[in-house]
């Protein structure tokens, strides 16, 4: 089989691990900067080039998109989906879940629990919006990713500028409610294709509240409850997503979705767990394409 991975780094962990369990089952594997591929569109034909070359024989693609490229990487993957090429990852899947505004809205609209979550352009009604918080409000831009663009504020009138200051930038943010009992940590549950593969408690570090490793938070494995696998479960399928992260927050009043990650590092999961997560998305693409002819 031929698959080829759009990673914008071929020396990044999840992209070299993809590629090793791919290669280990005996398939061609070819490294593609999404960012530099052509997208043409004519006569009815639709064509993929990277650097000069007609991307052709392709069986299947694993998408990594950045959030800086998120616009383009999803037009490049629709590109391969549209010539009937298998995708981990749909254009639109991808477009849902990284808006973290819409996310929350499919979400909550489907009867799944997030942290209170408000989304305001009118900075007059700041005041009054902080107002119905009780406790501490974390303020998110709405496409930040690894806790960048993430700020807990202490109280009201420091929330207030916080929020004035990414007006200001023309950055849009949404105010969250402070889950002041999950201490700086969150689960993270890894779904390859209906199934948790591996689930892992993040915990921040001293004097820090967001748990993501990037950002010095320590990991173990955990054992999570049956509420949260069907939690996990059901926040995939509502945003069509086969491969996902979903991280999540225990709260007084139950499993919060904190976050559903579309395209989710391996490396904190897979040294964490010891699972060859990666071997389970290859083994995923296996099951749903049918080749007739040897790579």
């Amino acid at each position: 089989m031929n698959i080829a991975i759009l990673s914008r780094n071929p020396a990044l962990y999840s992209t070299q691990s993809l590629a090793r369990a791919a290669r280990v089952r005996h398939h061609y594997v070819r490294i593609i900067d999404y960012v530099n591929c052509d997208l043409i569109m004519e006569d009815g034909n639709l064509t993929i080039s990277y650097h000069g070359q007609v991307i052709d024989n392709v069986d299947a693609i694993i998408p990594r998109i950045g959030a800086t490229h998120t616009i383009f990487g999803s037009a490049v993957i629709r590109q391969f989906q549209q010539k009937g090429i298998f995708s981990t990852l749909s254009s639109d899947s991808l477009l849902m879940a990284r808006d973290k505004l819409t996310c929350s809205q499919v979400l909550a609209s489907k009867g799944l629990q997030i942290p209170r979550t408000i989304v305001s352009n009118n900075t007059y009604m700041y005041k009054g919006l902080l107002e119905t918080f009780d406790n501490g409000v974390v303020i998110k831009l709405i496409n930040g990713t690894h806790g960048i663009g993430v700020v807990l504020a202490e109280n009201k009138a420091q929330a207030e500028s916080i929020l004035e200051a990414f007006n200001k930038t023309k950055q849009k943010s949404m105010m969250q409610e402070f889950i002041a009992e999950a201490k700086g940590a969150d689960i993270r549950i890894f779904v390859v294709d209906g199934e948790i593969v591996g689930t892992m408690k993040r915990q921040a570090k001293a004097g820090e509240f967001r748990s993501n490793l990037h950002r010095g938070g320590s990991s173990n494995v955990e054992p999570i409850s049956e509420k949260e696998k069907k939690v996990a479960l059901e926040a995939v399928k509502h945003l069509g997503l086969k491969i996902a992260g979903v991280d999540m927050l225990r709260s007084a009043r139950g499993p919060l979705i904190l976050e559903v990650n579309a395209s989710p590092g391996l490396e904190g999961i897979e040294t964490t767990t010891k699972v060859d997560i990666a071997g389970r998305i290859i083994k995923f693409i296996e099951n749903n394409v049918s080749i007739t002819q040897p790579a």
